[in-house]
Formats: structure tokens, C-alpha cells, sequence
């Protein structure tokens, strides 16, 4: 008999240590503490309908090698955006394969994170550089989504008088990738933007544009000279982005040489496989004067309590807890750990090797080109990077080249899009060539390659990039090797030990889940590829599709979003096509808590909502009289509500279903953010409970990793009524019948994780997937309990329980002992823990949530950690130079001169355990209004 993936992903495995924890909470049985947590009323009366016995590890390992088999990766030269890429065999092994960058969270504690945002740093480092901005974030979701945050950011950089005018149209020049013309259609309308679709050397600014949206190349391969566009948009007081490709800047001129105000675009082709969609880093760069309105994280340097140099992330990086409704964008997680891939890329290859990948592309295709013209093709342009567009008989080409194993793209029956790229070979050329020649009836002539430039002199880049150290630096394998190795230890990760993040849920990424992701069958898929090559992502999106259908009790679902807060907004938008399609348009106002998650009013806003906030009770439940009162108040215009459940301070609040009927009532729809809903699955769910739509985060229940901030998958479960308006895509037919345009850039969004969440169900089953929810209940609920003398629990349910994370009340810190909880965060650094959730949802708390895949050891580790920190704080009171003040305490710190009146032993050992495997912090404590006031995106070493 196999081993059951169920007891090696669930931490507490045997009956001694479930039957002590239990003892400490007080009851005889999980069953127990589960009908104390979860109202009756909601429960499930019968298992999920799913197989109750999972698969094992290895009958799995089998069934998705299968799969990914089925697939047929034919040669794609399909380019629109994806493109093969040499992902160097030292990245894949060291960085995506490696549970220590894989498993580690945001760095938003950034003194046990400065590997991983050094990484960062050297990816705004490289598309700063090739871009020729002056600033940079680390990474967006994809090239889409990036030019919709581009748009937004232009709107809300008009000037007083452009607002007072109501300037609200966007130029969008008609060659772009037609998925980012669809990314930009949906994001626009509930911001009341017109878009413009038009050839940008015809139009003319009236002064009614806030901006323009140009691609570079061109969708079809051009290579345009918009200095003159972008002089007149300027003249009429509009800015410009450019959707640029990054590779191409190697040969091209720098958009911000010839005036560009935003470029964005994405960064898969540096180093990042295709995955049949994502994920991939998208990026975005500007200009100095727009820092303080860019989207996204920055990672900025600084300095240490020391005076060493130090990492964090710098400015807006969670703008949308702090302005909520106000905010501009609501982005939480984003590309991080692709991003890392493609910095170490960009390190590996330097300058030089940038521009030899670029050279292959663009001399296959200028070697093609010349091919063509001489057999009487037409070409659409003679100025192209690396992407030709041919007149041609479309079938005639596509039956021809399946037959040779390639795909090319077909815009329209009478024309052959064909992008090359940095791993063409000669032989390819010849296979191409031979194609169109049989098309014709003719034999191919032996193929000469090009060797000079088909760029415009005018566009050829004469500037230098990469010029910075760290890209001249580590050429050999074992020098790279080395340099990933030295910043993979300045991380926590769970490698290293349990990250207790309330609301985030830091579970076990189990390595059977992860390797599927290195399979060539799923990675070198193109997204655009016929259908029939796809046979086995189409059986493994289908079966994930409706596995998390049945666990939400919903009737269909959408995997495009692409992030978690993209799913929140997907949804919303989806009940405003609903309402829409009903002639009940107007209805936009949507309910949220107070408690609510940032980024729910950020989302709502972000699809033109207006938002009216429920209050809470003393409890931390919803105020349900001031719920059914504003619900009745707004029952004309009412959209809908925004709730999480549990709730965001971890409690399942009784009256849910009251909740939910009286937005009904008033017309509105319930959609249920997912962010807590691995203290749902198996137990109770919210098409049962009552709700319309949910999202879900697949980086958090459903095993994802985090990878340092990102990828994240946030797809979307939606009853019968809302099927018909998921999401859409203009390439690849997908959504509902009326379904709304695009969320994401590809038809499925970041396909290349979705092994991972469907191998979490398949190898789990019915009963795991429930047993894994019990026990993330238990092991909150345990350390509640063990913490109770000494730590308050701040909310709890009717029956004094929490739910699957609970608040620890720090509140009284300051005031008793001059600590506040971002020092006992530290100090936990010291003790080789990252924080739990700091300060939120409520000021001066940390929230913890375990998850099911802790054992028992480390939470008493982690118990023992935090008691200890109280003892620290309690001897500390009126010291200004005490332990826990001071943390964390650096190797360098700690081996130099002390004057300190607590001993070194004290402040690096101050339980006996932490010697077995001591983790020292980097750097000490950051100064972060230095980083704000002096704010460096750059690696300038």
C-alpha cells in the first residue's frame, strides 16, 4: 500500500501529539471543536462529490506525466507575446526548483528577506536599464494587465485642468497584441475611459486624450519611430506608454531616448518558460516625477540601525490597505518569483549575451525575410525586429507547416505572422523557408544567412545597458551557482521554519506537487496553439475547472485571473454584467466591512463601484442591523457585498446566512472573498452558504507558493446565473457565452501552476481535503489555547473558538513595556521566525494562522518563542537599550564590539534549540523613511 499524501502534507500525523493538543483546548474530539467553530447551520450534510481516497504520490507522479504527454509541443513561432527562451539550466534548478525561493513570502519583513529582494533589484536594475527610465517596479502579473495599470496611472496623473475638462479618452494605436487591447477595454469602462483604436501616424490629438498606448515593435513586427507621435502627444498634454519588448531593446532605442513617459510589457522571454500562458513578470518603468503614482512594489535601498546598506520595499508597496477605496490600484501579489528568474538571467548573460540572443532573433528573421522576397512574398514592413507578417494563402501555410511540426500565427486568411527568437538554429530557417516554398509549388533554394541589421538606422541603440557590476560578474555556472546560494541564505523560507501569516496561509508546497511545473509537455506549450496539440492542459483545465466548482458548491468556474486580487475584481465585474444584462445597469454600490481585506474597496473602486462600509461590533462581526439598514437604504443601486468568510479576524460569524439574505432581498449579489477558505473546504462552502460568486486563492488553500510575492492564480467559482458572463479572450475561445473581455493576458491566465492545485485534490480526495481543514481549525485553535496565560486571543466566536487563525492582542505593549508588536516581529527574527501578520486587521496585533501542515514540534516552538519574547519585554520595561529593541542582531553585529547591558548569548541564542541551526539576519533593523527620503531602485554596487 502507498503512503497517503494526506499524512505526509498534514503536520500533526499521529494520535499522542492530535490528543494533547486537543487536551490543551479542551475537548475530546476534532468533531468537537469543529461543531464549535462552525455554525450548524452551514454545514455540510454530505461529503464533496469528489473520490473520497486520493491518489498517491507516485500514482500521480503517472497520471500527470500522462497528461502533460498529451501535449504536443509543437515549434511555435506563434510570438503575440510568448516566445521559447534559453531558461538557463542553473536558474531552473537553483531558483525554480528550490523550496527555499519557491516557499518564501513578500518581503515585507524585510530584514530576514534580503536575498530575494536583492533579486528583485536586479530586475528593476535590468529593465530600467534596457527601457532607459529612471524607475521601475519588481514585476506585474503580464503585458495586459500592465498597460491597464499604465492606463489607470496616466488618468490619474491629469492635471486639475484636464480633470475639470474631463479628459477621459486613451489612445491605443490599432497594432497591439489584441489580448492587451482586451485587458485595456475591460479595465477602462468602469473608469468611464474612451478608447481610441486608431493608426498612430494618422491621428491627430484633439486635447480631449489623457494618453496613448503605442507597441514596440508593432503587433505585426514593425519597427515604428514614435519620437514625432509622442512629441505631439506631449504638445497636447498627453503622456505615452509603450508596450515594449524587453529583448528587442538590445538592438532598438531605449524608449525613454525617444520620449516615452511609461513603458510596460512582459519579461517572459528573458529566462521564464511559455507554460501555456504564465506566469511570467510583467514590469513596468517611468520617469522619476511619476514615482509616488506607480503601481506595484519598489524595492528601494536604504540602511540598517548599523549603517549597512539594506533592501525593503519602498513607498506605495501596500497602498491599497492604507487608501482602500482611494486606492488607484489593487494589486497584492505579482510575478516575483519569475521576476528573480529573470534578474539571475539578465546576471548570467550581461550585456553581451543579451545582445547575442537578440541578434539570433532578429538575423533569423532578416534571414527568412530575404528568403521570401526572393520566392515574391510580400512583406508588411522591411523594418522589423524579429517578427515577420507575409501575404500568403493562411491554410495552405498552417497544413504545410503542422506537417513539419510548427506553428506559425494566422491573423487572417490571407496573411503568416512568424516570430523567431533566441534559440532559432539554422536548421529552422531552412525548415521555414522550405514551407512557404512548397506553398508555392516551388523547391527551396539553399538559404544564405543575413548578416546586417533591418532595424532603422535611427532606431538602432547606441546607448549602453547592463553596465552596472552585478551583470558583468558571474559568467560560469559556478559563479552564478554561488551568487544564488549567497542570497538564498539572507532569506527565511519555509524551509527554514513555519511562517504563521494570518490571512496568507504559508502551507506546505509539497515537492510532489512542483515537479509536474518542470515537465517540457506544460512548459513549452505556446497559449495560442491549436487546440488539438493541447490535449492534455485542455483535460487537466477541465478537471480543475470543475474540482473547484464542487468545492465551492458553485456551477462553473474561470481560471484566468491571474492573481488573487484580480479574482476580486473579476468577480465584481462579472455581477455588473449580470446586473447589466438585466437592464439594472445602475446598480453600484457594494457593501463592505470594515474588517474587510484592502484589497476589497481598491478592487471595487477599481470596477466602478461605489463602496459603503458595514461597521463591526465589539465582537468583530458584522454589524448585521447596520448591514440590513444600509442594504435597504441603497436596495435601488445595491450590487452587491463584499465579505469574507470566515471573517478577516478569523471568527465564522453565525449570522452569515442572515448576511447573505438580506443583500438578496435588496437585489443585490453576494460575492465571498476566498482568502479564507481553507478553514472551508470539505466542512462548509459558499455556494452552500448562500453566496453568488467567490474567488480563491490557489497561493494560499489550494498549495501554490508564494515564490517571494508572487505568482499568484486567482480564480473564480460562480453559481448558474453568472456562468455566462465569465471571462472571455479575443485568440482563444473561452468563458461564458456573453462573457466580459478579458482579465488577464492569457486565455487561461498563469496555466503553468494549475498541475499544483489539481495534483492537491487529486492525491488528497474528499476526506483529505477535509481532514486538512480540521486540522488547520485544531492547530489555531491549540495555539490559542497554549497562549492564553500569556497572549490575549483578541476576537473569538459565540463559543470562545477561532476559526482557522486567530488575533494576538499586542495592544497594551507600548504602554507596559515601551515595545510595540514590529519589535517582537523582529525579535522573532532573532529566534528564526519570520512574523505572523503584523498590525492587521487590527493596530498593534499579530495574526497567526499555522495551517494543517505544521507539526506539532514547530508550533511549540513557536509558542515557546513568543512567551520568551514576553519575558524579554517584561525585563526591558524602562530600558531603552534592551534585547528586543534592538533586534534583530546581525553575525557582524554580534562578533564585534558590545556594549550592550544584555550578553551576546542573550541576544542570538535565547532558547537552547535555536543553536541546532542558528539563522542569522542580514542586516538589523531598516531605517525605512531613509529609503522613502533617498529612494535608489537601482543595484549601483
Amino acid at each position: 500500500m502507498f503512503d497517503k499524501f494526506s499524512e505526509r502534507h498534514i503536520g500533526v500525523s499521529n494520535e499522542k501529539d492530535l490528543k494533547a493538543m486537543l487536551d490543551v483546548i479542551g475537548v475530546k474530539s476534532v468533531d468537537e471543536l469543529i461543531s464549535q467553530v462552525i455554525p450548524q447551520s452551514i454545514r455540510l450534510r454530505k461529503p464533496l462529490a469528489l473520490p473520497a481516497e486520493g491518489m498517491s504520490e507516485y500514482e500521480f507522479a503517472a497520471h500527470i506525466r500522462e497528461l502533460a504527454d498529451r501535449n504536443q509541443p509543437y515549434r511555435s513561432f506563434i510570438g503575440m507575446g510568448y516566445y521559447p527562451s534559453a531558461v538557463p539550466a542553473v536558474v531552473t534548478r537553483n531558483v525554480f526548483e528550490n523550496p527555499a525561493w519557491y516557499t518564501s513570502y513578500t518581503p515585507y519583513q524585510a530584514e530576514i528577506s534580503q536575498g530575494r529582494l536583492e533579486a528583485l533589484l536586479n530586475f528593476q536594475t535590468a529593465v530600467i536599464s534596457l527601457t532607459g527610465m529612471e524607475i521601475g517596479n519588481c514585476s506585474l502579473l503580464d503585458e495586459g494587465t500592465a498597460a491597464a495599470e499604465a492606463m489607470a496611472m496616466m488618468f490619474s496623473l491629469r492635471s486639475r485642468d484636464a480633470v475639470r475638462e474631463g479628459r477621459n479618452q486613451l489612445f491605443v494605436d490599432r497594432n497591439i497584441f489584441p489580448q492587451t487591447l482586451d485587458v485595456l477595454l475591460t479595465r477602462s469602462e468602469p473608469f468611464g475611459i474612451e478608447l481610441i483604436v486608431d493608426d498612430y501616424d494618422e491621428y491627430e490629438f484633439t486635447g480631449r486624450e489623457f494618453g496613448a498606448i503605442v507597441q514596440y515593435p508593432a503587433a505585426d513586427g514593425r519597427v515604428r519611430d514614435y519620437s514625432d507621435f509622442t512629441a505631439a502627444a506631449h504638445a497636447k498634454g498627453a503622456l505615452v506608454t509603450v508596450a515594449a519588448d524587453l529583448l528587442s531593446l538590445a538592438l532598438l532605442k531605449a524608449p525613454g531616448e525617444w520620449g516615452a513617459d511609461i513603458a510596460v510589457g512582459s519579461a517572459q522571454r528573458l529566462g521564464t518558460p511559455m507554460g501555456f500562458g504564465g506566469p511570467a513578470a510583467g514590469y513596468m518603468t517611468t520617469r522619476e516625477a511619476f514615482k509616488r503614482n506607480m503601481p506595484g512594489r519598489i524595492i528601494g535601498v536604504s540602511v540598517d540601525r548599523l549603517g549597512n546598506k539594506a533592501l525593503r520595499m519602498a513607498l506605495q508597496m501596500r497602498e491599497q490597505h492604507i487608501k482602500r477605496e482611494r486606492a488607484t490600484s489593487n494589486i497584492c501579489t505579482a510575478s516575483a518569483l519569475m521576476a528573480s528568474m529573470t534578474g539571475f538571467y539578465c546576471v548570467y548573460n550581461g550585456p553581451e549575451g543579451l545582445r547575442r540572443a537578440a541578434e539570433t532573433a532578429h538575423l533569423a528573421a532578416a534571414t527568412v525575410a530575404r528568403a521570401l522576397e526572393a520566392m515574391d512574398y510580400r512583406l508588411a514592413s522591411k523594418e522589423f525586429f524579429d517578427t515577420l507578417e507575409v501575404e500568403a494563402e493562411a491554410a495552405v501555410v498552417q497544413s504545410l507547416a503542422l506537417e513539419q511540426g510548427i506553428n506559425f500565427y494566422y491573423p487572417s486568411e490571407g496573411r503568416v505572422r512568424m516570430s523567431f527568437d533566441e534559440v532559432t538554429t539554422a536548421a529552422e530557417i531552412e525548415t521555414v523557408v522550405s514551407i512557404f516554398a512548397a506553398a508555392k509549388g516551388k523547391k527551396a533554394k539553399a538559404v544564405k544567412a543575413v548578416t546586417e541589421s533591418c532595424v532603422p538606422t535611427a532606431l538602432r541603440r547606441q546607448s549602453p545597458y547592463l553596465q552596472e557590476p552585478v551583470f558583468n560578474a558571474y559568467r560560469s555556472e559556478s559563479a552564478l551557482m554561488r551568487y544564488i546560494k549567497k542570497l538564498e541564505l539572507r532569506d527565511i523560507s519555509l524551509a527554514n521554519s513555519m511562517i504563521s501569516l494570518g490571512s496568507c496561509t504559508m502551507k506546505l508546497n509539497a515537492a510532489a506537487l512542483m515537479q509536474p511545473l518542470s515537465l517540457a509537455g506544460f512548459q513549452n506549450m505556446h497559449p495560442f496553439a491549436p487546440a488539438d496539440q493541447a490535449k492534455g492542459y485542455m483535460d487537466l483545465i477541465a478537471g480543475l475547472e470543475q474540482d473547484l466548482a464542487t468545492i465551492t458548491g458553485f456551477a462553473a468556474c474561470s481560471l484566468q485571473p491571474n492573481s488573487g486580487a484580480a479574482g476580486e475584481y473579476t468577480g465584481l465585474m462579472v455581477i455588473r454584467a449580470y446586473h447589466q444584462s438585466r437592464g439594472q445597469g445602475y446598480r453600484n454600490v457594494v457593501l463592505i466591512p470594515a474588517s474587510a481585506h484592502g484589497t476589497n474597496p481598491a478592487s471595487a473602486a477599481m470596477a466602478g463601484m461605489k463602496i459603503v462600509t458595514v461597521a463591526c461590533d465589539e465582537r468583530g462581526n458584522i454589524d448585521v442591523a447596520d448591514l440590513e439598514a444600509k442594504a435597504k437604504e441603497h436596495s435601488s443601486e445595491l450590487c452587491g457585498l463584499m465579505v469574507t468568510y470566515p471573517s478577516t479576524h478569523g471568527v465564522f460569524e453565525s449570522r452569515i446566512r442572515e448576511i447573505v439574505d438580506a443583500v438578496h432581498d435588496a437585489g443585490g449579489q453576494v460575492y465571498m472573498d476566498g482568502a479564507n477558505m481553507n478553514a472551508q473546504v470539505g466542512l462548509t462552502n459558499p455556494g452552500y452558504i448562500g453566496a453568488d460568486v467567490c474567488h480563491l486563492n490557489l497561493h494560499k488553500t489550494f498549495a501554490m507558493p508564494h515564490g517571494g510575492g508572487g505568482p499568484g492564480v486567482g480564480p473564480i467559482c460562480v453559481a448558474e446565473h453568472l456562468r455566462a458572463f465569465l471571462p472571455s479572450h479575443p485568440v482563444v475561445a473561452t468563458g461564458g457565452d456573453e462573457g466580459i473581455t478579458a482579465v488577464a493576458s492569457a486565455p487561461w491566465g498563469s496555466v503553468l501552476l494549475f498541475p499544483i492545485t489539481y495534483g492537491y485534490i487529486k492525491m488528497l480526495g474528499a476526506d483529505g481535503l477535509r481532514k486538512a481543514t480540521e486540522m488547520a481549525i485544531v492547530n489555531a485553535n491549540y495555539m490559542s489555547a497554549a497562549l492564553a496565560a500569556e497572549y490575549r486571543t483578541y476576537y473569538s466566536g459565540e463559543t470562545g473558538r477561532v476559526g482557522h487563525e486567530m488575533i494576538l492582542d499586542l495592544t497594551s505593549f507600548k504602554k507596559d513595556y515601551n515595545i510595540d508588536c514590529g519589535d517582537i516581529a523582529h525579535r522573532l527574527m532573532d529566534y528564526g521566525f519570520h512574523a505572523p501578520t503584523l498590525s492587521f486587521p487590527v493596530h498593534e496585533t499579530l495574526m497567526v494562522e499555522p495551517t494543517e501542515s505544521e507539526p506539532k514540534e514547530e508550533m511549540d516552538r513557536f509558542i515557546e518563542a513568543l512567551i520568551s519574547i514576553k519575558r524579554e519585554c517584561e525585563a526591558a520595561a524602562g530600558q531603552a537599550d534592551n534585547v528586543v529593541a534592538n533586534a534583530p542582531h546581525t553575525a557582524r553585529e554580534l562578533a564585534g564590539a558590545w556594549e550592550h547591558p544584555y550578553s551576546r548569548d542573550e541576544a542570538a541564542f535565547p532558547l537552547a534549540w535555536i543553536g541546532e541551526a542558528k539563522f542569522f539576519p542580514y542586516v538589523s533593523k531598516i531605517d525605512n523613511g531613509y529609503g522613502d527620503r533617498n529612494l535608489c531602485c537601482r543595484n549601483c554596487e
